[in-house]
């Protein structure tokens, strides 16, 4: 389920943001999620080394590579991103559970 929340960005952020926008078609708010989740996957690895990721950057970068080429058409792009937001889910479960903090 998604949420609404209002968020201030400055204007360099702003820009990178829509860069991805008109390179991959997506829309400014799931850019944004995408993003975010990225950082969650690498911060979540970053902090705890034991937990391993079965999606990484470099994969991540080798989709958009074959994206950007031609080589690849939006519905693998859907996958990529799909697969992203579940790994990033997955980092976030595990460091709740290694902080015993109980899901809302």
């Amino acid at each position: 389920m998604l949420k609404r929340y209002q968020v201030l960005i400055p204007d360099w952020l702003e820009e990178y943001i829509k860069l991805g926008v008109k390179k991959y078609g997506l829309s400014f708010s799931e850019m944004i999620r995408l993003e975010i989740c990225q950082a969650v996957i690498a911060y979540i690895c970053e902090r705890y080394p034991e937990y391993k990721s079965s999606y990484t950057m470099k994969d991540f970068l080798k989709g958009v590579s074959r994206f950007e080429k031609g080589k690849m058409n939006p519905e693998d792009l859907d996958r990529i991103i799909s697969t992203i937001y579940f790994e990033a889910r997955k980092a976030i479960e595990y460091r709740f559970s290694k902080e015993n903090i109980a899901k809302k």
